[in-house]
């Protein structure tokens, strides 16, 4: 119950931002392709920040 108003890591809300991209980019997939791979593109840069903060710890 405490952890209710615990603030989010860094990582945690990049690790949202990322679920989110990949969602949206295959949902794009059927309708939009080059859309769909910007969306591919946003979220891989997301995950590599996510990779350079888990390394420096």
């Amino acid at each position: 119950m405490f952890g209710l108003f615990k603030k989010k890591s860094e990582v945690e809300k990049l690790e949202i931002k990322y679920r989110n991209l990949l969602e949206e980019a295959h949902r794009l997939s059927t309708s939009n392709r080059s859309l769909s791979d910007e969306k591919m593109y946003e979220a891989n840069e997301v995950l590599k920040e996510i990779d350079k903060i888990k390394a420096s710890k």
